[in-house]
């Protein structure tokens, strides 16, 4: 079977900070390929097409970079498993409804961008829980690991969780006769990371000339939720690019400002590198 994920390692770990890329993925099972009523590029439409290309210095920098390998639609890494929509997988019961699930959103997608169907039917639950458990677990373990490696060396983990939206996202929050939001940072409005580290993230991308917001329209959804506990020195930070700075979105494809993004995203890490250089560990004192 094809890896979940890709984890690539500094040559030596030298900051808490760990960079993520949950939904770039885009390995697409012929199986799935098969099953699916969208094309091609339809059905790349919910896939955070290339970030794991944009954050890849990160290990050059002194940070691991966990990158997923299978694709947003076919299994959502920012969900919790138990988020699972009976109206594409068979067979569930009954469920907590969720926002997320209701839209279709679940652990196992029902749709894509724009709310388009991706299947005719509905999955059976074994064909779930063996993506759940080929895929969704053997990251979140590596995700896990590798906080708790940063913890134990630096006294604290800092997740670096990235993300790209579609560029009409940003409509809610655009205001007329301001700036576009091209950066969002989500925090879940201060649960998942300490304020310095938004500051720092958001200091960053101010310095490069970009408009930022915070937590909207995206506060942070599984990962942060999961992962960020600041008052037990976890922080976590789901940071959301407009797609149209580095791709045409219809075509899917990196566009002539892909490498500018690209050394932005690198200088946005490094600067947070620089802010979080952890404290030295108990066990250490």
């Amino acid at each position: 079977m094809h890896p979940a994920f890709r984890l690539d390692r500094p040559h030596e770990l030298l900051t808490p900070v760990v960079v993520a890329s949950p939904h770039s993925g885009r390995h697409y099972p012929a199986s799935f390929l098969r099953q699916t009523v969208l094309d091609e590029r339809a059905i790349r439409s919910s896939e955070d097409a290339y970030m794991d290309l944009l954050v890849e210095a990160a290990p050059r920098l002194g940070a691991p970079l966990l990158a997923a390998e299978y694709p947003r639609a076919w299994l959502d890494l920012n969900r919790s498993p138990e988020e699972m929509d009976p109206g594409v997988v068979d067979g569930v019961g009954r469920v907590v409804q969720t926002p997320r699930i209701s839209s279709g959103l679940g652990v196992i997608p029902r749709v894509v961008a724009n709310g388009r169907a991706i299947y005719r039917g509905k999955l059976t639950r074994a064909e779930a829980e063996a993506r759940i458990a080929q895929v969704w677990r053997p990251y979140h373990a590596a995700l896990d690991g590798l906080m708790a490696e940063a913890q134990a060396a630096f006294g604290e983990a800092v997740l670096l969780d990235f993300h790209s939206m579609p560029h009409e996202a940003l409509d809610s929050v655009s205001r007329p006769g301001q700036p576009r939001p091209e950066v969002v940072l989500g925090d879940r409005f201060g649960a998942s990371a300490a304020g310095e580290v938004l500051d720092a993230l958001e200091d960053g991308f101010l310095s490069e000339g970009l408009t930022v917001v915070r937590n909207a329209p995206f506060a942070g959804a599984f990962v942060a939720q999961q992962y960020g506990r600041p008052a037990r020195g976890r922080h976590a930070v789901q940071v959301e690019i407009d797609r149209s700075l580095y791709m045409n979105e219809r075509l899917v494809r990196p566009n002539a400002n892909f490498d500018t993004v690209k050394r932005i995203l690198t200088s946005v890490i490094d600067r947070v590198i620089a802010a979080r250089p952890g404290r030295v560990p108990l066990a250490a004192e």
